[in-house]
């Protein structure tokens, strides 16, 4: 609400609108999209919830229904399987756009792309190259993470790049921790979907996710 433009001027209600839906979208549809695939995804791999599972038993008291970040901050194979969801999933994979900057243009691995050209770097492409992730780069390897390299490092880009990056990227990883860990370590799962779904669009948004869950009877 506070917010000035270049001229120090207080945002109209147009521009004050644009940034709340913004911030809506941004902080909503892009966690609940990733945490509906992050089930899709582990739930197909029953290796995966054991391993998972086992790490947030260890770190949850029994009897605690919501975990603290503290408790789950600095879980390793919990970050894996996050970080593999937002890889294979993707849900921002299209890219963001950026307008090339009035002057020369810019070159880019050989092409020239003039000023106001608007270009994208598709997150989805770069997360499915078998040049960069290996030959299984379409399947769901949460253990990837544990030896990533640099290049692979580079080429992960849920949130963007550089300054116009994602400024939610702290909040939303806090929420994926807080939201895997409570479920996985409260519920049983049984999944009704052989294939995830999505419309494509500027998120990736899955269609449907089918599950039955029932409460754990003790954790251990």
């Amino acid at each position: 609400m506070e917010g000035k433009d270049e001229n120090g001027n207080k945002l109209g209600r147009q521009e004050l609108t644009a940034e709340a839906l913004t911030q809506l979208i941004a902080g909503s549809d892009t966690t609940s999209n990733t945490s509906c695939a992050l089930l899709f995804h582990c739930l197909k791999h029953p290796q995966v919830v054991r391993r998972l599972r086992a790490e947030l038993d260890s770190a949850i008291p029994a009897d605690l229904d919501v975990p603290t970040y503290d408790m789950v901050r600095d879980l390793k194979y919990l970050e894996c399987v996050i970080q593999e969801t937002m890889r294979i999933h993707s849900t921002s994979s299209l890219g963001l756009p950026r307008v090339v900057p009035p002057g020369a243009g810019i070159e880019i691995l050989g092409h020239h792309f003039p000023p106001e050209t608007v270009l994208s770097v598709p997150s989805y492409t770069i997360h499915h190259s078998k040049e960069i992730w290996g030959p299984d780069a379409d399947e769901f390897v949460p253990e990837r993470w544990q030896k990533v390299t640099e290049e692979q490092k580079a080429a992960f880009i849920p949130f963007s790049y550089g300054p116009r990056a994602c400024v939610g990227r702290n909040v939303a990883e806090m929420e994926l921790a807080l939201i895997v860990s409570t479920v996985f370590h409260r519920y049983e799962f049984e999944l009704y979907e052989d294939v995830l779904e999505t419309r494509e669009g500027f998120l990736r948004k899955p269609l449907r996710c089918m599950v039955g869950l029932k409460k754990r009877t003790g954790a251990s």
